[in-house]
């Protein structure tokens, strides 16, 4: 077992054990115990209090970043002929179809996201075997099946992520870089608590937040109480009103 450093030891030192913090805290002090010479992700995992092998518990959706992830995201469009244009000049990475299909079936997978059109999709599914276990299948629900494939290049580029519950119940996702502003580090994990209220599932009783960390790549996880984010109970009052 390595021996912790002294900055991993100073940056231990600054979480106390058993404390849940504010949502502002847990936003100034992710910075603060970060180690990494890197600029780490910032991390947020949400445990909730649903049943994922009941198709009515199911959480799935997507959210558009006020500030973005951080990351350079490498989008593939496959698309016809006369969508390429648009396509390439909203910023996509990769824009064709049946070269980048035979790529893919050869196992080429070097990208973040997959947008395609409807009326492709029929040409797409035969590599779920390569995308499914990968995260690139496209779908409708979470913007990457559409007929406009630039507005959707955007809205990737721009900061838009797609979610989902695993069998464990917990949604994990990256929400920013360390290097971003702990006011940005906030307002994104907000907007992303807050996308998940709205998707709680109406069979799923008891407490929906069961609990929430905020972490960077290889720091502690900072517990959060939702209850210091006041749009979470707006939010609450409106789903049971």
């Amino acid at each position: 077992m390595s021996k912790l450093t002294k900055n991993q030891k100073l940056a231990l030192s600054k979480i106390e054990e058993g404390k849940t913090y504010s949502l502002r805290e847990a936003s100034s002090l992710v910075k603060e115990i970060t180690t990494t010479k890197f600029d780490a992700s910032v991390d947020i995992d949400v445990r909730l209090g649903v049943d994922p092998r009941k198709a009515d518990q199911m959480v799935r959706g997507v959210v558009s970043l006020p500030h973005g992830t951080g990351k350079e995201v490498k989008v593939l469009v496959l698309c016809s002929p006369d969508a390429e244009a648009a396509a390439t000049e909203a910023g996509a990475d990769y824009v064709g179809l049946d070269e980048y299909i035979e790529k893919i079936r050869g196992g080429w997978t070097d990208v973040d996201v997959i947008i395609t059109q409807p009326a492709i999709m029929g040409k797409i599914g035969a590599l779920g075997r390569v995308l499914g276990p990968r995260g690139l299948m496209p779908n409708p629900k979470s913007g990457t099946v559409t007929p406009d494939v630039a507005t959707a290049v955007r809205e990737v580029k721009q900061g838009k992520i797609d979610f989902k519950v695993d069998k464990a119940g917990i949604v994990h996702t990256s929400i920013g870089k360390v290097s971003f502003t702990s006011d940005q580090i906030r307002e994104n994990a907000k907007e992303f608590i807050l996308t998940l209220l709205k998707l709680k599932p109406t069979s799923a009783k008891g407490v929906y937040f069961r609990s929430i960390y905020l972490s960077s790549t290889m720091s502690k996880g900072i517990k959060v109480d939702p209850k210091s984010i006041d749009e979470v109970y707006e939010v609450s009052k409106q789903q049971q009103g």
